[in-house]
């Protein structure tokens, strides 16, 4: 029979209170900021990148039509959204997570809306509790992750449904396509319906327009995603 290495630490436990002290945290910044939308995408763009430009572009839209800006609080797409929604005197949430090669918040989160995570799974559940919509602008794996959480989470029906949009035809064409042929028409791991739940924009008019037009059919006034 297979041993650990090393005995298990009785501190592991006491993690529990770590945990739970990074939900309440979280919970009590977040309940009162109001609607968001959950702005996903690489820590590598550069200020100078079209899409960096587009994030920027994106979140000032949002921010117009009354939602506040959720991000990972980091560099690249992340800092864009931030910037987009402080640029336009929104509410710009940073939810930064430690890492031992990446930085602190960055400049434009709101100074009583940066929160800071030691566990992934705790800040995805603020990523995906309190955000009416979630854009995934390119990106790599921490986006990919990201990404299939809340999908795996909308199609199963553990939250309620809300827009999951992609920007970039360029970057995210490929893996639709790969997901219709490979994982819908070769394997059926999924059903055709699945594919609605991923469209792919190049604007951020087509952002807006997929946003207000999902609200106005249903009808629902605008709550968190979920209870525990």
């Amino acid at each position: 029979m297979k041993k650990w290495s090393d005995q298990i630490k009785g501190e592991d436990s006491w993690t529990m209170f770590k945990v739970v002290s990074e939900f309440v945290q979280g919970f009590e910044t977040l309940n009162l900021v109001g609607p968001c939308v959950s702005i996903f995408g690489s820590a590598r763009t550069k200020p100078d990148h079209p899409y960096y430009k587009l994030a920027v572009q994106i979140a000032q839209h949002l921010t117009e039509e009354g939602y506040g800006v959720i991000t990972g609080g980091g560099p690249g797409i992340m800092e864009a959204g931030n910037k987009g929604a402080h640029l336009n005197g929104g509410k710009s949430v940073g939810l930064n997570i430690h890492l031992p090669f990446e930085q602190g918040s960055n400049p434009y989160v709101d100074h009583d809306k940066d929160i800071n995570f030691k566990y992934f799974f705790v800040r995805k559940v603020m990523f995906v509790k309190f955000a009416q919509a979630f854009i995934a602008l390119p990106g790599g794996f921490g986006t990919l992750d990201e990404l299939f959480e809340v999908l795996t989470l909308v199609q199963t029906g553990k939250i309620t449904p809300v827009p999951v949009i992609l920007v970039g035809s360029a970057f995210w064409g490929g893996l639709k396509e790969w997901i219709k042929t490979t994982m819908l028409e070769k394997a059926g791991n999924i059903s055709p319906k699945d594919l609605d739940l991923i469209p792919i924009v190049d604007t951020s008019e087509e952002i807006i327009q997929i946003i207000n037009e999902f609200y106005e059919v249903r009808a629902r006034e605008l709550r968190p995603n979920y209870e525990l």
